[in-house]
């Protein structure tokens, strides 16, 4: 389904810069497939010499990997490495590494065996559509719009709390996680993470032990993925809930952190939901939005998969490649003959 098809079935008139926008009289209940025209992506800053030669080591580590762990324990059991972990190994998921071990070698190689332990012993390939439904029946986290930079929006509502504290709630941020890595555009690494506490009791909000579970996964398993979290009409028990799991969160996460700005400095009136501040109206429908949302998803994944299997099925493959951008893909650059000269 294109970005107009999705406008046209919602009933809305498609825009003319990205096909995803409403009019003022329509309601949205479907995600955006693209961010605004104006949306730029913050470029990568180049590798030095340096951190390019650590690059190539871990590269060349990852490349000789034949099986995984299958626990995070001692002397536990492994298994051949899959399709699906090696394409997961791009060039910028270890770069990502080696920026959140501050370009340590062995420490990045170490953290990226132990994510895909975490992977295999979480069970990802469990956490279905199907499954994970029950604990977005009421909207509580919606992946809707993109921010200036084109960094997708996950939005998460404590105020629609809908089921009793249990490991599938961790499960469905994390679902929702792996749905925005899903839609990323290229040139675009990271998600904006928008929390609005309004109107949120207290029982709706996470433990102390699920916000430090939750850490955990986001801070070992996904480095460097949060691109900024924006958080608002924070109550008094919540400002002493953040001051409790302050020394759990790292120091360059914290700096992503944003209190009670003005939202609209950061995401596009026009993909900016209403409660917090935008022009977008938009309705929940479970039964409308979950299908879109996972469909969308899908059809980026396999896209993506394809692409990489044309590629070459290369670890260290260009993520932006495989989104779709029209560059050559690792196999393709190594084949020419400057590279081939550059190596020699």
């Amino acid at each position: 389904m294109t970005a107009n098809d999705s406008a046209k079935v919602d009933g809305a008139v498609p825009s003319t810069n990205n096909g995803d926008a409403v009019t003022a009289s329509s309601v949205a209940q479907k995600p955006f497939t693209h961010p605004v025209d104006t949306a730029k992506p913050e470029p990568p800053a180049k590798l030095t010499p340096e951190q390019q030669a650590k690059y190539e080591t871990v590269l060349k580590t990852a490349s000789s990997w034949t099986t995984i762990a299958t626990k995070a324990e001692k002397n536990a059991p492994t298994e051949p490495i899959t399709d699906d972990e090696r394409m997961w190994l791009t060039r910028e998921c270890l770069l990502r590494y080696l920026r959140a071990t501050k370009w340590n070698v062995f420490e990045a190689e170490a953290r990226l065996q132990r994510t895909l332990t975490w992977r295999r012993e979480y069970g990802m390939e469990k956490l279905t559509p199907e499954y994970i439904s029950i604990e977005n029946e009421t909207g509580k986290q919606v992946i809707m719009g993109y921010d200036i930079h084109g960094r997708p929006c996950l939005y998460l509502l404590p105020s629609n709390q809908n089921t009793e504290k249990s490991e599938r709630q961790i499960q469905h941020l994390v679902f929702m996680l792996e749905r925005v890595i899903d839609i990323m555009g290229p040139d675009q690494e990271t998600l904006a993470l928008l929390v609005n506490f309004k109107e949120t009791k207290s029982g709706q909000n996470a433990t102390i032990g699920q916000a430090k579970q939750t850490l955990d996964i986001l801070q070992n398993h996904y480095p460097e993925r949060l691109g900024r979290a924006l958080v608002i009409n924070v109550p008094f028990i919540i400002w002493g809930f953040f001051k409790l799991i302050t020394p759990f969160i790292d120091p360059n996460t914290r700096q992503k952190l944003k209190f009670n700005e003005d939202l609209r400095q950061h995401v596009p009136p026009s993909q900016l939901m209403k409660p917090v501040g935008g022009d977008l109206e938009f309705e929940y429908d479970h039964s409308i939005y979950w299908p879109a949302l996972n469909e969308l998803a899908k059809q980026r994944r396999e896209a993506y998969r394809e692409r990489w299997i044309q590629g070459g099925k290369q670890i260290g493959e260009f993520e932006n490649y495989l989104k779709g951008e029209d560059i050559p893909s690792v196999s393709q650059v190594q084949s020419t003959p400057l590279e081939a000269e550059a190596s020699a």
